[in-house]
């Protein structure tokens, strides 16, 4: 599961990572990243933590292997957390092809776009 306090929910931090941060495709899912941006609504003057949201849509498939999916995904993003800048957000949507694959191809696709997103990648 993921922490609360690394949950990405408001509709504007989805629309500020997607329009404002960079994007990586890969054949089974987009991680697009707004590195370092600061939480208005976080109190203190500390570093705010790292969020990450989720899309799945009807594409992948019905309720269960949507859910499914972002399960999956969950628990990938919560062990990578660390290697993310404090203050990004993260949103990882999945295409239609996430729904049939296995853990496995999901962990080296989201890897690969975090990899090229984090200036580690080749285009």
């Amino acid at each position: 599961m993921l922490p609360t306090e690394n949950r990405l929910r408001r509709r504007e931090d989805f629309a500020i990572a997607v329009r404002r941060g960079r994007r990586a495709g890969r054949p089974l899912l987009v991680v697009h990243l707004r590195s370092g941006a600061t939480d208005p609504h976080a109190p203190g003057e500390s570093a705010p933590p790292t969020r990450a949201g989720f899309v799945v849509s009807k594409a992948v498939g019905g309720a269960v292997t949507r859910n499914q999916v972002k399960r999956r995904l969950r628990h990938l993003i919560r062990e990578r957390l660390s290697e993310l800048p404090p203050g990004s957000l993260v949103v990882v949507r999945a295409l239609p092809g996430a729904g049939d694959a296995d853990h496995a191809h999901l962990a080296r696709d989201l890897d690969a776009a975090l990899q090229r997103l984090l200036g580690g990648g080749t285009r």
